[in-house]
């Protein structure tokens, strides 16, 4: 048997470069791509000498074999490798190296996120010695009930896979089921291969084989013949169905096969926030985001719905408004979806674990059997209309010095391109663009709200732009982002300026955490902590008027980035319609600034989410709001299906 002798990290790293996701696009051509990419990384002692000298080595020696990326922030690198993954529809993702202790735990977040989203990331975290013969070295945790633990494995609940490779033979098969999991469609998330610091640096025989190119093929499912028959007599039986489409329809790349299934049937469609783009906005059949976040339109079909059929959703709560969007009272629901642990939420008797591609595939087979009649056609064909003219008038500027969210958003989408991608992750710019962003490309609307995490934006919004570039699509990427989740994490505008990827930011300011407030109040809590204010040392709080003389405009200018400021007025909506066109013309990363008022709100779209109140509280505000929320939690179906 041939072999090779590297170091752990060597073996590791020219592995991952070998590996190669093969699968088929929506009209059945081959697609072969490298499943890893790259390699983003921070050194510090624990993987300075292991994953970066390798690294280096191979920088030196062929540098285009596994490329390294430099990142700001650990987090942030998981990010783009979500990012990236979403772009690519699940075929490729970057794997993230981090050093030992904090280093390590800054990947956390970015692991949950990953897993939440079911779209993949590999992280190679530091661990400790594995022979403990420095115990401690810097940066170690120690447990006195459990010397064995280390912080890596705080990543056990937020991964879809977890190993250690305490001995260097260990590398092959950790190695080798760590990919099987980033490509499988039904099992991805963060895959997490903890390395003791030690063990990185250690060798051993490496056979040629373990470094050969391996393909993974990507597993399309068909669904199970007596299931999809059940399944079958449900949907012909329907009289009033609608379908849920998430995310799976586009990682699938279904969405032509949706769009011929709803024409031929007339169903009409809504969509979860991962699932934006399977049609475009103007679809007869697309009545637009559907739950807690939704259009009226979509919330008024679903509410009278007697079937839902659910295709590549994981019903989040805001996905089914926490179970009070479906009211008809034998609504059932025919799940679709690659997972088992998805296709079988609500009690459904009528799950279908398959792809939604082969699925869709098989519907159209008896879609000729499956019309909505004309009462059911019409009322749809309404409430879109109606709920189309509401965007028009939300959309439309108003002239006011602040303009709203709402406003913003019409004069981003009036001078973007229909392929241009919008990313958002947190606050209340998720909620507004749900309803009101007229999405006009499967990939152009990128909304990061299973894990809906702060801070997400620039750096998701980085690696989907290095997703596009990597696919030969120079489309633009405007990332849309609330003062809040800038400051959670901004410093990744430093590697857009330094790599020259060009990245369209748009900052909303509005001095404190717009979404929080709104719902703070809706709880009886008075925006308690949500205004960024300067603190009033006699009544111990935030709530005074004197905003903080913050200028995140300088801030982004201090990176590098070009900077244009709208200044407040009655022209601010024209002036920023002009930003990002010039934006648009440059070839450097943009910046822009524009104020808002938090206080005008999107159109409402009859959605309802679950947040607890208080049930006993000295506070009048409160009180008030624990009535209202009794009233809305009776329409609550704990089960359904």
């Amino acid at each position: 048997m041939t072999t090779r002798r590297m170091t752990v990290s060597q073996a590791l790293i020219e592995f991952l470069a070998h590996q190669w996701t093969v699968d088929r696009d929506g009209a059945g051509a081959e697609i072969r791509e490298r499943t890893v990419p790259g390699t983003f990384g921070i050194f510090g002692h624990g993987n300075v000498a292991g994953i970066g000298q390798a690294l280096k080595q191979l920088n030196a020696h062929d540098p285009d074999l596994m490329p390294y990326y430099q990142a700001r922030n650990e987090q942030a690198m998981v990010h783009q490798a979500v990012g990236y993954a979403r772009m690519h529809r699940r075929r490729g993702t970057y794997a993230a190296a981090a050093s030992v202790g904090p280093g390590a735990t800054n990947l956390l977040t970015g692991a949950a996120l990953a897993t939440t989203n079911r779209l993949p990331a590999l992280l190679l975290p530091s661990d400790t010695f594995a022979t403990r013969v420095a115990d401690p070295v810097l940066q170690q945790l120690e447990q006195p009930h459990d010397i064995g633990l280390t912080v890596n494995d705080a990543f056990r609940p937020v991964s879809k896979f977890f190993d250690r490779v305490q001995r260097p033979e260990q590398l092959f098969s950790v190695a080798l089921a760590a990919m099987r999991v980033l490509t499988d469609p039904a099992e991805t998330g963060a895959v997490t291969i903890a390395l003791p610091e030690d063990v990185q640096a250690e060798a051993l025989d490496v056979p040629a084989e373990f470094l050969q190119p391996r393909e993974w093929r990507i597993r399309r499912p068909r669904p199970e013949r007596d299931a999809f028959a059940v399944a079958l007599a449900a949907i012909r039986a329907a009289k009033r169905p609608i379908i849920v489409a998430g995310g799976g329809v586009l990682y699938s790349e279904a969405e032509a096969q949706l769009r011929t299934f709803v024409e031929a049937t007339g169903i009409p469609v809504g969509t979860s926030q991962a699932g934006g783009g399977v049609l475009d906005w103007d679809h007869p059949q697309n009545l637009g985001g559907i739950g807690a976040t939704g259009t009226l339109a979509a919330n008024r079909i679903a509410a009278e719905a007697d079937l839902v059929i659910g295709i590549g959703t994981r019903y989040s709560d805001f996905t089914t408004a926490s179970r009070t969007v479906f009211q008809h009272p034998g609504v059932r629901f025919v799940n679709i979806n690659v997972a088992a642990f998805d296709a079988f939420k609500h009690g459904t008797q009528l799950a279908v674990v398959a792809d939604a591609r082969e699925a869709l595939t098989e519907l159209l087979e008896v879609a000729g059997e499956l019309r909505v009649d004309a009462a059911y056609a019409e009322r749809i064909g309404r409430e879109k209309a109606a709920w189309d003219a509401t965007v028009d008038a939300a959309l439309a500027p108003t002239g006011l010095p602040l303009p709203g969210q709402s406003e913003i958003i019409g004069a981003v989408q009036r001078s973007s391109e229909p392929a241009d991608v919008i990313v958002q992750a947190a606050g209340s710019l998720p909620g507004d663009l749900h309803k009101l962003w007229r999405v006009r490309d499967p990939l152009g609307y990128h909304v990061e709200y299973a894990y809906s995490c702060m801070g997400y934006e620039i750096a998701g919004g980085l690696g989907a732009k290095r997703g596009l570039v990597a696919a030969g699509d120079d489309r633009d990427v405007i990332v849309m982002v609330g003062d809040g989740s800038y400051l959670m994490l901004n410093t990744e505008l430093v590697t857009a300026v330094a790599e020259g990827i060009k990245l369209i930011v748009v900052l909303i300011q509005n001095h404190g955490y717009a979404s929080i407030g709104h719902l703070s109040e809706t709880v009886g809590s008075e925006r308690f902590g949500t205004w960024y204010r300067e603190y009033d040392p006699e009544a111990r709080n935030f709530q005074g008027e004197q905003v903080l003389p913050v200028d995140l405009a300088m801030n982004a200018r201090s990176y590098g980035m070009d900077v244009i400021e709208v200044e407040p007025g009655p022209d601010s909506i024209a002036e920023l319609e002009a930003a990002v066109a010039a934006a648009k013309a440059s070839k450097r990363a943009t910046f822009i600034h524009i104020n808002s008022d938090p206080l005008r709100y999107a159109p409402d779209g009859s959605g309802w989410w679950d947040v607890p109140v208080a049930e006993v509280s000295t506070l009048d505000s409160t009180q008030r709001a624990r009535t209202e929320y009794e009233g809305q939690r009776a329409a609550q179906r704990p089960l359904l299906g």
